[in-house]
């Protein structure tokens, strides 16, 4: 893939915290492994980290969605937020999760693009309406209702949503991509 870096902020408005700096329980979460830049960032306020993780935790591991649905609509909400660190560290799951390189760069022509599925196209749509509208059409429900069932719809809306303030906190903090982290791909 070709890549463009254009992160909205050159350097951070809170510089990730170092490992010391982090409150023990937090850090404790992480256990040995490397912190990435967002929870680094977001450690600045550990309560609100402790929190938010409970709900990220079932967006990304509990949700209904299978991986693959779960991350196109992910990428595709970062995409449309311009959130070039959630994307980066999406596509990455992204080839973990049946999603190929050309895929991920699709996503960003959205569900117009030739090649998806008449189920993608329902998925990338409706995270457009919600990060446009924070609203899915009914013509787009009834699209995802033939594909998915109460629950996973539910998830869906909460996915996008999630992902959606997940990138206003990444953006507006200035998260910085971590080194040797490829950032959007190139037009």
């Amino acid at each position: 893939m070709n890549w463009r870096s254009e992160l909205r902020l050159e350097k951070p408005r809170l510089d990730p915290l170092e490992i010391d700096e982090i409150d023990g329980e937090v850090r404790a979460r992480f256990g040995d492994g490397k912190i990435l830049n967002i929870f680094r960032t977001l450690a600045h306020h550990p309560k609100l980290m402790t929190r938010w993780l409970v709900f990220g935790n079932h967006i990304l591991a509990k949700n209904s969605l299978s991986a693959r649905d779960r991350e196109l609509a992910i990428l595709r909400t970062g995409w449309q937020c311009q959130a070039e660190y959630e994307w980066a560290q999406h596509a990455e799951i992204a080839l973990h999760s049946d999603i190929s390189p050309e895929e991920i760069e699709r996503i960003c022509q959205g569900p117009d693009a030739e090649g998806w599925s008449e189920k993608e196209v329902a998925l990338l749509r409706a995270a457009d309406e919600l990060v446009d509208d924070a609203f899915i059409t009914d013509e787009t429900w009834n699209a995802l209702s033939a594909f998915y069932n109460k629950q996973q719809l539910m998830d869906l809306v909460f996915t996008v949503g999630q992902y959606n303030l997940v990138s206003m906190a990444l953006n507006t903090l200035g998260v910085q991509l971590e080194e040797g982290v490829q950032g959007f791909p190139k037009s």
